[in-house]
């Protein structure tokens, strides 16, 4: 066996998860959360908590993906509610205190109640993973996880029939749209791994710091099937470039030595100047980055890793294609092309 496997128990607040399902239209699929938390490890505990009286016609679903049902008795309100949230909350630290084999912890459920069980199981050096079901996920609890995965997705199509049709004609003015601020994203987190580390940034790397910013982010919601196949997409874009890394699979993530797309808006920054500088004299900072869009709507500087306009033009001057001098009298940079 190997020992980098991730050993995962899982804790399903079932009642959670299967009304939250069928408010959407939809039947909870055991098995659909099952394969996606095999693709990432052995399943060693698996443990649903509900009042099983109400979900008889759910026990063959569970029962199917050998869960261990335990019965929370319902009784009255907001009592029957604070026993299943208390009893799957003891049990998951009891767990994490007595078998230190199991380095991830699955919580299904979205309600914001477990957020201090995440916090206290991160505290205890474990990861955490919850899962939910859209709109009846607390907006609290899938920032307080390392990864978060919403059961739509997990489906294969990332939304149910009534939101698809409900998006089927603006997904297809979106896509690229959708690819620009993926492309924003990677080479944003980029320039910080490359600022914070030293040596080579792994696309596994990039992929693990996005889901720190973000624990919901999946590259399936951008048309892609796997992080592999968006790096690669990427970089056919010029907007990247992959190398051979340290290990087999995860290649080592740069910007393009020839720039890539970065040397075309920076064409296009001078190419503004320059017009802007025969109608009116050097024109100021403020303002300009409006100038360029109006040329070329999908411009935005992060999608080249820089953090603002300002730091971009700055670049623009160190490599010399303008120039950039402060005015104190106006408070303001303005900018020439390099003669």
């Amino acid at each position: 066996m190997p020992n980098d496997e991730e050993r995962i128990a899982l804790f399903l607040d079932f009642e959670n998860l299967a009304l939250g399902a069928r408010d959407r239209g939809e039947k909870l699929d055991m098995a659909v959360i099952l394969n996606a938390l095999s693709e990432r490890g052995r399943v060693v505990v698996r443990r649903a908590y509900a009042d099983w009286n109400l979900f008889s016609d759910e026990r063959q679903n569970v029962l199917s993906q050998r869960i261990e049902m335990l019965e929370i008795p319902q009784r009255s309100g907001q009592i029957r509610k604070n026993a299943a949230d208390i009893k799957l909350a003891v049990d998951a630290i009891e767990l994490a205190l007595q078998r230190d084999f199991v380095t991830t912890f699955v919580i299904g459920s979205g309600d914001s109640d477990f957020t201090p069980l995440v916090l206290k199981l991160r505290e205890l050096d474990k990861r955490v993973i919850g899962i939910g079901v859209e709109g009846s996920t607390s907006q609290l609890l899938p920032g307080a996880c390392d990864e978060f995965l919403f059961y739509e997705r997990l489906l294969g199509s990332g939304e149910n029939d009534a939101s698809r049709k409900k998006r089927e004609g603006s997904d297809r003015a979106s896509s690229s749209s959708d690819v620009g601020e993926l492309a924003k994203l990677v080479t944003s987190t980029l320039a910080g791994l490359q600022r914070s580390t030293e040596g080579p940034v792994l696309s596994s790397t990039i992929k693990r710091a996005i889901l720190r910013k973000d624990p919901t982010f999946s590259e399936g919601d951008y048309g892609f099937r796997t992080w592999s196949e968006a790096m690669r997409h990427l970089q056919k874009a010029g907007i990247v470039l992959l190398q051979e890394g340290s290990a087999s699979g995860d290649p080592a993530v740069d910007f393009p030595t020839d720039g890539g797309g970065e040397t075309r808006a920076m064409e296009l920054l001078s190419e503004v100047v320059a017009s802007l500088e025969k109608q009116d004299g050097s024109p100021p900072l403020s303002g300009l980055k409006n100038h360029l869009r109006r040329r070329e709507p999908g411009f935005s500087e992060k999608n080249y890793g820089y953090g603002g306009f300002l730091q971009f033009v700055k670049a623009a001057a160190a490599k010399g294609v303008v120039d950039l001098e402060w005015d104190d009298e106006m408070e303001d940079y303005y900018l020439s092309v390099t003669s």
